[in-house]
Formats: C-alpha cells, sequence, structure tokens
C-alpha cells in the first residue's frame, strides 16, 4: 500500500510511511493536492472507520485532539481536525495546529545529515572523533564501579558515523535504560534547554559509553550528537541549516525549534493521561527561542507540513519539482544499516534500523 498517513494528537505523535519509493516515483502529479480516496484506490468506507475510531478517542477522554493527514500517490485523501488543542479553555484543534513532534525530528537530522553526505563532506564509516575531536579519548564501561563512577576500557574500534546514525555508537539517552552511565547522562543534565549542542557534545566527552560501539543497537542521544555534526560540517547553526536546506525549499513554513508569540494560539498543548484524566503544564515551553537545538526530539510542526516532508522521501527525495536528496540517498536511508544479528531489538521481531 502506496500511502502515507500522519497522525498529530495533543498527546501523542505518531507517523506511518507506508510506500514504495519506486512506485510512488512513477506517478506524475505528486502535488499533495487534495482527491476522493477511490481515485487513488482507498476506500471512503476505510477512510471515515478511521476517522469515527480517533474522534471517538477523543470523546472517551483518551486524547484531547487530533489532526489526521492521510495521502497516497501523492494525493490527499483526509484532512481532519477533531477535539481541542486547549482542552482548559476549549480551543478547538484545528488543521493548522502546530505540534511538538519530539522523535519525529529524528528523520529530518537524518536527512541532513545526507545532504553533506551527498557533497562529499564526510563518508559513513569515518570515525566520529575526526569531525568531533572531544570524542577522541572516549571510554566504555566495562563494568559498574565504586561511587556511581563505572569501571572502564578501552574502545575496540573508534565510533563511526554510521553507527552513530545507526544508534549503535554506543551511547544512551539515560532515561530508558538503568546503568551507571545511565545516572552519569541524567547527573549531567545533557539535554537541558539553555545549554547548547556544543555544551552537550562536552559533557560526553566526559562520560564513558555505554557499551562498545557497533556491539548493540540502543536507543540514544546519537541524533542530538547528529545535530552538533551538521552544525561542525556545514558552518551553519544546525536550526539555520534545515531553515535553508529543508524547510524553506519544502515550504514547512510552520516548521522550527519554537513557535512563537505570532503562532501561540495555534500551538497544541500537551497531554497525558494521569487517574484525574488528562493533565497538561502551562504551554509555555518553546514559543520563544530555545539554546538547545535537538535533533533528537526537539522540533515543532503541524501536520501538512509533516506531510510534505514525508511526501518528499516518498517521492525519492523530490517534491513539487524541487530535489532534497537523490533517489540513491533515499534508497540508502530505507536500507538496513546494522550488521546482521546486531543485539538489542530482540524486542521487535523483524525489525532493522536504516
Amino acid at each position: 500500500m502506496n500511502a502515507i498517513k500522519i497522525k498529530f494528537q495533543s498527546s501523542i505523535l505518531a507517523l506511518g510511511l507506508l510506500l514504495s519509493c519506486a512506485a510512488q516515483a512513477q506517478h506524475g502529479e505528486r502535488n499533495l493536492a487534495k482527491v476522493a480516496p477511490e481515485d487513488v484506490g482507498m476506500s471512503s468506507a476505510g477512510i471515515q472507520a478511521y476517522v469515527d475510531t480517533m474522534h471517538a478517542e477523543v470523546d472517551n477522554g483518551n486524547i484531547a485532539g487530533v489532526v489526521s493527514r492521510i495521502s497516497r500517490h501523492g494525493k490527499t485523501v483526509l484532512e481532519d481536525a477533531y477535539g481541542y488543542l486547549d482542552l482548559e479553555n476549549q480551543v478547538p484543534m484545528t488543521d493548522d495546529a502546530i505540534f511538538r513532534i519530539k522523535s519525529m525530528t529524528k528523520p529530518v537530522a537524518g536527512v541532513a545529515l545526507m545532504i553533506l553526505l551527498e557533497e562529499g563532506k564526510f563518508t559513513l564509516d569515518d570515525p566520529v572523533e575526526m569531525h568531533i575531536p572531544q570524542f577522541a579519548n572516549l571510554k566504555v564501561a566495562k563494568e559498574d564501579g565504586p561511587n556511581g563512577q563505572p569501571i572502564v576500557e578501552e574502545q575496540d574500534h573508534k565510533m563511526t558515523v554510521r553507527e552513530l546514525m545507526s544508534h549503535s555508537g554506543g551511547l544512551t539517552y539515560g532515561r530508558f535504560s538503568r546503568s551507571q552511565v545511565d545516572s552519569l547522562y541524567l547527573e549531567a543534565d545533557l539535554l537541558n534547554l539553555d545549554s547548547t549542542l556544543e555544551d552537550m557534545i562536552n559533557k560526553l566527552a566526559e562520560i564513558p559509553l555505554r557499551q562498545q560501539p557497533g556491539s548493540r543497537w540502543h536507543y540514544s542521544v546519537s541524533v542530538d550528537v547528529q545535530g552538533y555534526l551538521v552544525e561542525v560540517l556545514s558552518g551553519q547553526k544546525f536550526d539555520d541549516f534545515l531553515q535553508e536546506r529543508i524547510f524553506g525549499p519544502l515550504q514547512m513554513d510552520d516548521t522550527g525549534f519554537y513557535v512563537g508569540r505570532e503562532n501561540a494560539a495555534r500551538f497544541s498543548r500537551e497531554y497525558s493521561q494521569s487517574a484525574d484524566g488528562l493533565t497538561s503544564p502551562e504551554n509555555d515551553s518553546y514559543i520563544d527561542p530555545v539554546n538547545f537545538l535537538s535533533g533528537g526530539g526537539g522540533l515543532m510542526s503541524t501536520a501538512g507540513d509533516y506531510l510534505r516532508f514525508a511526501q518528499m522521501l516518498a517521492n525519492g527525495g523530490e517534491l513539487d519539482g524541487v530535489r532534497i536528496l537523490s533517489e540513491d540517498s533515499v534508497k540508502q536511508m530505507h536500507t538496513n544499516q546494522l550488521p546482521p544479528n546486531t543485539p538489542g531489538l530482540e524486542s521487535y521481531p523483524g525489525n532493522v534500523f536504516a
């Protein structure tokens, strides 16, 4: 099924890409114009069943609101907004609502690095320390040690850019696993919004790797490090590079690391489920500029903007006559980058990491 479905909820964000790039690229018009589902081989009844299900989630109090976009063969078959972007003040959800897209930032950072790869600024097998010299003396945690400090050993080989980009470089997140290294990440407050990407790199340089590079897949701050790598390789701030090379060309006018006061009324609150129902903090973060430009989860965007980004990838790197990446680069992004039988994905049978 060559379709793109994007679902933005005020408490949950999800992106599903169900596509074949080669088949998608064969279709002439790819401008996301609205058509009937049957025009692109989809079912109006099936689309309506999806809409009814999502609306029921709102009506049952499981989520505050939802924005859905579904596209196939470059044509949009659904644009739907339902519920509230601000439940407390009963502000209706709108199709142009802006959301914190969290880890859906990661593919954007990946595309940014692939642009620089095409330009010959690095190779995937370069040691990361070639471009980030702060990593030159990284050690690896061998076992737990006294006073919360792990006993370390040397890297058996230097972390490569390919390993960095595939969450197999030895880094961790600090929040999703337990080890002395994870605890050191939390103590260092690596992702503090008032810090910079360089601050994060300097902190990481003082903390050992959680495991040997290439030894396992482990979800990590790797993509935040990639954001800094983009800055080093391009000579631009990460946000400026994304604006110039991706957001501007793709007309993603509502995507960035902050919302802006002029757009604050469209900024959805972030809800969590609790024993008392849906709860949300005040909607004050990310309205004004932040220092930390997180490639791992820092972008704000709309369903419409992100659909343009996803459609560009579905088309093999091009949208509306604007080419962001070559078809070969997009194919490489859809190719498993992990060696056979790499540990770490056992809980996800059949999954690989591209």
